[in-house]
This record gives structure tokens, C-alpha cells and sequence, in this order.
């Protein structure tokens, strides 16, 4: 893919995010796509954003677990922006039409005092950095077609990661917790759908702890000039599998003595 090819992409999926109309795979159309590419479609995205007036809240991190990695054939985790329109309150109900397919996953959210950044980061310089962690849910959405209609050929990690990391929204939970309160590799959580329970996952699922997740993310970003900013939302990754949420959906994310969160989808 050339520049001209990661501006169109991003325009795409931008039309797809305003229309509710999705588009194909990106890696059909363009099947030499690589991560650069990918990670290239989302920046062209996040420019767009900015130039439209959004801000930048935060940051997601995907693909943490083992079993969404082989999945995927994948080694490493990816990443997407967390804008301020993505941002909902606990208990709140999103709009009818407001996302293409909704999903949801379990995570825990740090919210940073200070900036944090630099290729030698460490676990440590993480939660020192870190303001307080609480129950969180993240909201997917994906504005390409998880499978093509034709071939069957389903969706790649590229076509993802240029879409955003298939980010939608964020929904902070109601309890905040100095980052060293709990062991994080224990915190877990029942994900119920309209009063039944869906899921269950413990935060060691994520990298075998959460805050190594945000270790990634801060050296990451480090190689491309960039750091996590004081008072941005880190969600660490998902510990459960993505629960679909058609119109009718509540969603009650049960954290234990860590918190709880809760979303409604009209």
C-alpha cells in the first residue's frame, strides 16, 4: 500500500463510521497489507478526528490473551486511540443506530496522574504513573465486514487495527482504586447479557498482568515519538471474549469488591 492508499482506507472507514454502512476487507483489496499499513490507515484516521475537532482521551490495547493471539496468528498485542466522544458514563443507555454491530468486553481501565513514555519503561514507572485503576467495559464496533460475503475470507488483524483496533467507546465503572490495592492478575469479572451471565475472565489474561500491558503500549508508542499523557484512560486489554449487544442489550459487568459497570444499548 502506497500513502494515496491509506488515505483512502481511512476516508472509507470514516464514511462506513458516519453511514453505518460497512466496507469490505482491506486486506482483500489489498492483500500485500502489512502492520505498517494497518497502523498507517489509523493515523490517517486519527488525524481526521483531530481536524474535526476531537480530542484524544486515552488509549486501548487489544489482543492480549494467548487465545485471541492464535486466533489470529499474531505475537504481539495492538493498539487503538480512545477519543472523547467515545467516552460514556456507567449506566448510561447508548443511542439506538449509534454503532454499526456493538460488542463488549470486561477490562481494567488506568487513568494516569503523569506522562509516561520512553523505551526502557517498567512495571514499576507504570503505576507510579498511574492516578487510580477501576472496573471498565469497552464498546467494539467494527466498520468493516467481518467476513467477506463472497469468498467467506473473514477479517485479518490489518483490517482491524485499521479500524481503529476496532474501538467504539469506553464506560468507566463506579469505584476508583489506588493502582497497587489489588493484585491485578486477580481482579475479574461476571459479564452478564439482560440478567444472564456470558462470561467470566481474570485479569491475569491479560499478559499474565495488566499493568505489563500498559509497559507494552508506553514502549510502543515510544517508537513513534509518542507518550501516554497525564489524566488519559489506559484500557489494559479484555479478559473475556467479545459479547455481542443488539438493540435491547443490558449489559452488567460484576467485578466484585474491584467495582462494577453497567451499559444499555437502546
Amino acid at each position: 500500500m502506497n500513502e494515496s492508499d491509506h488515505a483512502q482506507a481511512a476516508t472509507d472507514l470514516l464514511a462506513a463510521e458516519s453511514s453505518g454502512a460497512q466496507i469490505g476487507l482491506l486486506t482483500l483489496k489489498h492483500p500485500e497489507m502489512g502492520m505498517d499499513d494497518a497502523y498507517a490507515v489509523q493515523n490517517a484516521i486519527y488525524r481526521a478526528k483531530l481536524a474535526q475537532g476531537r480530542k484524544v482521551v486515552g488509549w486501548k490495547i487489544g489482543l492480549t490473551s494467548k487465545a485471541m493471539q492464535y486466533a489470529l496468528n499474531i505475537d504481539i498485542p495492538d493498539s487503538g486511540i480512545l477519543f472523547d466522544d467515545m467516552v460514556f458514563e456507567h449506566s448510561a443507555t447508548v443511542p439506538k443506530g449509534r454503532f454499526i454491530q456493538p460488542r463488549i468486553e470486561a477490562e481494567i481501565a488506568f487513568v494516569m496522574k503523569s506522562s509516561i513514555g520512553g523505551a526502557d519503561v517498567t512495571r514499576d514507572d507504570v503505576l507510579a504513573a498511574t492516578d487510580y485503576v477501576a472496573p471498565s467495559i469497552e464498546i467494539l464496533d467494527t466498520r468493516i465486514l467481518r467476513a467477506d460475503p463472497d469468498t467467506g475470507v473473514t477479517r485479518k488483524v490489518y483490517d482491524t487495527i485499521s479500524d481503529n483496533a476496532a474501538n467504539a467507546g469506553v464506560v468507566l465503572g463506579d469505584k476508583k482504586h489506588a493502582p497497587d490495592a489489588f493484585d491485578l492478575r486477580w481482579v475479574g469479572a461476571i459479564t452478564s447479557r439482560n440478567d444472564e451471565v456470558e462470561e467470566t475472565g481474570l485479569g491475569a489474561g491479560v499478559l499474565n498482568d495488566p499493568v505489563e500491558s500498559v509497559v507494552w503500549l508506553a514502549r510502543r508508542m515510544a517508537q513513534y515519538g509518542q507518550s501516554i499523557e497525564p489524566g488519559q484512560i489506559i484500557l489494559s486489554g479484555s479478559f473475556i471474549r467479545p459479547v455481542e449487544c443488539p438493540s435491547g442489550t443490558d449489559i452488567h459487568a460484576d467485578f466484585g469488591a474491584f467495582g462494577c459497570v453497567d451499559i444499555s444499548f437502546a
